[in-house]
């Protein structure tokens, strides 16, 4: 099954200050309900999201990595794929996120997604993804503009930077784009499908909810 969805969200902060938080996949992917980021190898990033309806838990595996990003215009491309581990399906997906400002305070991002799911997952959803995605949606742009407000937009290294050393050989520079960086914090709580879906919707589209979280955790950003 093949579907786009497309959704938006706002930042509360200017454009120049918003987009470099928000391909910032370490800060912000804590900021999707039910996803965790596990661990960083060279240019890939990878997580799980958990997921539960009712007393039943599952967690899917995926992982993702730029194609494209351009600072300049606020314009980044994300590769995705993953699976479920319960042997339902695979998923994949293009993301497409385009930043504007929309005010001296505030800047809107456009999210468009290129979704290809197989498997048991692809009999379902097509059109009910779109409402449910824009849920998760919202409550993301929720749990970030909070964090912003609690934490502010600064990283957490502050240290000013080390004297100027002799450049990595390239054996060197290729061991550490290599090495696994595994991401430490705290577990995340599963989504509750029931609680973002509604009990009619979920009943209806169990499958299709699972997919769509999966890949929405493929949208979150890494650093360039």
């Amino acid at each position: 099954m093949a579907e786009q969805l497309i959704n938006e969200f706002t930042v509360n902060r200017p454009i120049e200050e918003a987009w470099p938080l928000i391909t910032d996949i370490e800060r912000i992917a804590p900021c999707l309900p039910g996803a965790e980021l596990q661990e960083v190898e060279g240019e890939t990033y990878r997580g799980v999201v958990k997921v539960k309806l009712g007393a039943i838990s599952s967690q899917f595996k995926g992982e993702a990595h730029f194609i494209e990003r351009d600072d300049e215009n606020y314009r980044a491309v994300i590769k995705g794929a993953g699976r479920d581990t319960g042997g339902r399906g695979n998923a994949s997906a293009e993301i497409s996120a385009q930043a504007e400002s929309l005010s001296p305070t505030s800047t809107r991002v456009a999210v468009t997604t290129d979704l290809h799911i197989t498997g048991k997952v692809a009999q379902f959803g097509r059109g009910i993804m779109g409402d449910v995605s824009s849920k998760l949606m919202a409550q993301f742009a929720d749990n970030l503009n909070e964090m912003i407000d609690e934490q502010g937009l600064a990283g957490a290294d502050t240290t000013t930077a080390p004297a100027a050393a002799e450049a990595p050989t390239p054996d060197a520079t290729a061991e550490a784009a290599s090495q696994v960086r595994k991401i430490e914090g705290p577990a995340t709580e599963p989504i509750d499908l029931m609680e973002v879906g509604g009990s009619s919707l979920v009943k209806r589209a169990v499958p299709a909810l699972i997919a769509l979280v999966l890949i929405l955790l493929l949208v979150r950003r890494r650093r360039g």
